[in-house]
């Protein structure tokens, strides 16, 4: 997510918040959130407040600049669009230096207004639900904490799983040493997600599921499926030695030796189905990739 500063000469006397919106062309939500953020400075580098009046010389604001490597949305209507997002792609900058993820498409496509109404692990591939507006936002937000989609995801998991399985088992923060991790406790938040066999391979001694997630917590089908002893394929968190975790998120792992600890190149888990109503109709979509 490349963000870039900007240098606008002043119009002094002019309160900052509206200089940014009359003369930098920002939207005022937009101006506000930078303002907040300490991303409009002065001349001497000293961070702007919102009220404050513009005296000579320059502001400079540091401002996000999309780009685009062609990714596309699947659907979308005035108020909405649907992505379907390649697996390895982050869907938000986890900092500054972060150069391309898939709120680069969004704005891109969209403009400073679009914004994710969800998200999905960088390694998950799948359908990504992104509002247009303010409008769709709002609405759309309010259906997802009270639960009024339907999200459905395949993965591909170790040893054989012959009938459907409920994961009822709260989920928290894990007290390890890989701080991104979460685990099963009882000292966790309510999480439930049905594990549905779909295919099993003897050979190779795996289970293509289908996993709904009734509850939305982070990484929920990774370690529910771990839970049960049935990590998914190409996890290099869940289900291994932290040491190995530890040196794959500081990039010391290659791709050959990942591919042969965790079972895949990738993480075996996608976001294939979205289902919703918004304005009187009914939407439903499947994704077009497959593993």
């Amino acid at each position: 997510m490349p963000y870039v500063l900007k240098r606008y000469d002043v119009i002094e006397g002019k309160r900052v918040e509206d200089f940014l919106v009359d003369v930098v062309n920002l939207s005022s939500s937009l101006a506000s959130k930078l303002l907040q953020k300490g991303r409009v400075i002065d001349n001497k580098k000293r961070r702007l407040q919102k009220g404050q009046v513009l005296k000579s010389d320059y502001i400079e604001v540091s401002v996000f600049q999309a780009l685009t490597k062609g990714l596309k949305p699947l659907f979308q209507t005035e108020h909405f669009a649907i992505f379907d997002k390649p697996s390895g792609l982050l869907v938000h900058p986890v900092a500054r230096s972060t150069q391309y993820t898939l709120i680069d498409e969004i704005r891109y496509h969209f403009g400073d207004e679009a914004s994710l109404i969800h998200r999905i692990d960088a390694e998950t591939s799948g359908l990504i639900l992104v509002s247009k507006n303010a409008y769709s936002k709002f609405v759309l937000n309010e259906m997802f904490d009270k639960k009024e989609f339907i999200k459905k995801y395949r993965a591909l998991v170790e040893d054989e799983i012959k009938e459907e399985i409920l994961i009822d088992k709260k989920i928290t923060t894990s007290n390890g040493k890989i701080k991104l991790k979460m685990k099963t406790s009882e000292d966790g938040k309510d999480s439930s997600t049905l594990i549905c066999p779909i295919k099993y391979d003897k050979n190779k001694n795996q289970t293509l599921v289908e996993a709904i997630p009734y509850t939305g917590r982070q990484h929920q089908i990774r370690v529910h499926l771990d839970s049960i002893s049935h990590r998914i394929v190409g996890d290099p968190i869940y289900g291994l030695d932290e040491t190995f975790v530890n040196d794959f998120l500081k990039n010391k792992i290659e791709n050959e030796e990942r591919e042969k600890v965790t079972g895949a190149s990738r993480l075996m888990l996608h976001a294939y189905y979205l289902e919703f109503a918004f304005l009187n109709r009914t939407y439903k979509f499947c994704s077009k990739q497959e593993f």
